[in-house]
């Protein structure tokens, strides 16, 4: 019986697809790709002499693209700006939860493996509220321009628990194939099953980044996966659609594979930025005041691009008057400007937002 969009897909098959071998040469070779990027990247993160960088910056870069695929547009700047206060716009409130949710499953993965609970506790973060599978039928996922229904998923809660399940099984399956492959379909899987009522997507693509951890791929979550997908997001939903209507697997797999060499490549390249910018911004800081030849200073200052007087008197052990006066000359200096939120003034490093946010 071919596949109908409207009608509720309770037949979604178990992981592995029967029958198919999901690492042909092509899916070998792009795989090979892929791990060498994502090798690179890791040499690069060691060059940095302060990873918290990556590992504050990164998240929230990424939390910004995975929201505005689905449509929740808010800007980095206003997530830099408001990522202490947990304070902006509605839109930026939800990319800010997306950073959230990224932290609470890379510490959840940290002590326990990944599991349907896993992707409840990434959902209810995302949400900011408690989430459950769906139990109520009804759900259709529609063109956002023609209204034409392109998908119906499982319904049931039962028939949805049990092929969560299934795809645990899958991601836990002690096979030879690579972890690469098995998070791309892992990803279709999840998509498909579609468990919850709202926040499927951007759960999906936490989950991604997990499961790298856990195979032992990255060891952050720095790789910034999201905006490779934004590029080519009619893509990203047209191959999920070609899974499901064609059983088009190996176009899809080499859709993922392909994202993450991309990703890696160009947050590789976002390093070695970073690290030029770094140190012009501490040689000049050096001749601007005494506090740039701070080393918890000059940390403060790359952390994120937006910073506080009482966090330099903190971090430094200095007065907040001794701060201000540092913040102060770097602004003099033109290394930092300073702005107004609220009652609260932040100093902004310009240039390393500019690096953090430009295309690489």
């Amino acid at each position: 019986m071919p596949w109908n969009p409207e009608a509720p897909f309770n037949d979604l098959p178990a992981l592995p697809p029967v029958g198919l071998d999901l690492e042909p040469k092509s899916v070998l070779k792009a795989t090979v790709e892929a791990r060498t990027a994502l090798a690179t990247l890791a040499q690069a993160g060691l060059m940095l002499p302060n990873p918290n960088i990556l590992i504050h910056a990164v998240p929230l870069l990424e939390a910004q693209a995975s929201s505005e695929i689905e449509n929740v547009v808010t800007t980095a700047d206003e997530l830099f700006k408001h990522v202490d206060s947990g304070g902006g716009d509605h839109a930026t409130k939800e990319a800010l939860r997306y950073r959230s949710a990224l932290f609470a499953g890379v510490e959840s993965i940290r002590s326990r493996p990944l599991t349907a609970a896993t992707a409840t506790l990434i959902c209810t973060e995302l949400q900011g509220r408690d989430m459950a599978v769906r139990a109520v039928p009804g759900t259709r996922i529609a063109n956002p321009t023609t209204r034409q229904i392109v998908y119906a998923p499982p319904e049931g809660a039962d028939l949805i628990r049990e092929k969560l399940s299934d795809w645990e099984r899958f991601v836990h399956s002690e096979d030879d194939l690579d972890p690469l492959v098995r998070m791309a379909v892992a990803h279709y899987q999840f998509e498909a099953i579609h468990p919850f009522h709202d926040g499927n997507g951007r759960t999906g693509r936490v989950i991604n980044i997990l499961m790298l951890i856990e195979s032992g791929l990255l060891h952050d979550p720095i790789l910034y996966l999201s905006r490779a997908i934004i590029a080519r997001k009619n893509d990203y939903y047209r191959l999920l659609r070609a899974v499901t209507a064609d059983g088009a697997w190996i176009e899809w797999i080499l859709y993922m594979l392909d994202v993450v060499r991309e990703s890696a490549t160009s947050t590789t390249h976002k390093i070695v930025a970073i690290r030029t910018c770094q140190e012009n911004i501490a040689e000049r800081a050096r001749a601007a005041t005494p506090g740039g030849r701070d080393a918890h200073f000059l940390a403060v200052l790359f952390e994120q691009p937006y910073c506080r007087i009482s966090t330099v008197a903190e971090r430094c052990d200095i007065s907040r008057q001794t701060a201000s006066s540092w913040l102060h000359a770097l602004v003099d200096a033109g290394l930092l400007s300073d702005v107004k939120v609220g009652r609260e003034r932040l100093f902004v490093n310009h240039e390393f937002l500019d690096v953090l946010t430009r295309p690489e």
